[in-house]
C-alpha cells in the first residue's frame, strides 16, 4: 500500500514523500534543506533516493544539498546541467529507461514544460501499485495501464483565467504562459477519461494555482468524472 505525504505543493516549493512501507521516495526537493528536513521530521536517512522532474526552483531548489545528505538524485541530464548538479550522488536518467530504487520500478516519460528536459514519472512495487506522478506539464503525450494512483496537476481552470484577464488581474502574457506550461483542470479531466482507471484507488491534485484555482470546486468535479476518491495538496 502505497503512502504519500504532500511537504508542500505551489510555485513556493513543491516535495512529497512516497513509501510502500518498504522504501521511501522523496518526488522533488523544491524547499530550502532546512525546510525540507523539518517536513520530514529530521529523517532525512530514510530516503532512499529522490526524484526531480525538472530545474525550476519550486522543484528542485534543495537538489544540491540532497546530494550533500548523501541522497541520489535521479532526473536527466539536461536538468542536471542547468542545475550545475555533478557528483557520484548525480544518478542521470533517460525517458523510457526504467531503473528500480530499493522496491520500487521507476519509468520515467517526456512532458511538455519550458525547462531543458523535463519528466514525468511512473512508479511500481513490488505489491501491485503503480503510481503515476505528471507536473508542470501542458500535455501528456502517454496513456498508462494499470494504474492504482495518480499524482496530477490541476494549477488552472480555464473560465477563471479569463475572468482574471477581463478584470485586470492576470496579464495576458501571463495567462498564454500558464497555458503552454502547466495542466488545468480540463487537462485532467481529459487525462482521467483516456486511462483505464478502473483500479485507481486515490487521486492527488497537485499545485493549484494561487489565483487561477478553486481547491473545493476541482476536488468535486473531479470526483464526480472519476467516482474515486480525491485529495486536494496543501500548498
Amino acid at each position: 500500500m502505497i503512502d504519500i505525504a504532500c511537504l508542500g505543493s505551489s510555485s513556493a516549493g513543491n516535495a512529497y514523500r512516497i513509501s510502500d512501507g518498504h522504501t521511501a521516495i522523496l518526488l522533488e526537493a523544491g524547499f530550502p534543506f532546512k525546510s525540507l528536513q523539518r517536513a520530514l521530521n529530521f529523517r532525512m536517512s530514510e530516503i532512499a533516493g529522490c526524484l526531480i522532474s525538472h530545474e525550476h526552483g519550486d522543484h528542485s531548489k534543495a537538489a544540491k544539498d540532497v546530494m550533500r545528505a548523501g541522497i541520489s538524485i535521479y532526473t536527466s541530464q539536461g536538468t542536471a546541467d542547468a542545475l550545475g548538479l555533478v557528483g557520484h550522488r548525480l544518478k542521470p536518467i533517460k525517458a523510457h529507461q526504467q531503473f528500480e530504487i530499493g522496491t520500487w520500478t521507476i519509468k520515467p516519460f517526456e512532458i511538455e514544460h519550458d525547462a531543458a528536459e523535463p519528466l514525468g514519472f511512473v512508479l511500481a512495487n513490488t505489491a501491485g501499485d503503480r503510481l503515476v506522478f505528471l507536473t508542470d506539464t501542458y500535455y501528456c503525450r502517454y496513456r498508462f495501464a494499470g494504474l492504482t494512483h495518480i499524482m496530477v496537476e490541476c494549477n488552472y481552470s480555464i473560465d477563471i483565467v479569463n475572468q482574471r484577464v477581463v478584470a485586470g488581474q492576470l496579464h495576458p502574457a501571463q495567462k498564454k504562459r500558464l497555458l503552454r506550461s502547466h495542466f488545468g483542470l480540463e487537462h485532467v479531466k481529459g487525462f482521467i477519461r483516456a486511462n483505464d482507471i478502473r483500479a485507481v484507488q486515490e487521486i492527488w491534485l497537485l499545485h493549484l494555482s494561487d489565483g487561477n484555482s478553486d481547491a473545493d470546486r476541482f476536488k468535486r468535479e473531479i470526483q464526480e468524472t472519476t467516482g474515486k476518491m480525491v485529495y486536494v495538496t496543501d500548498r
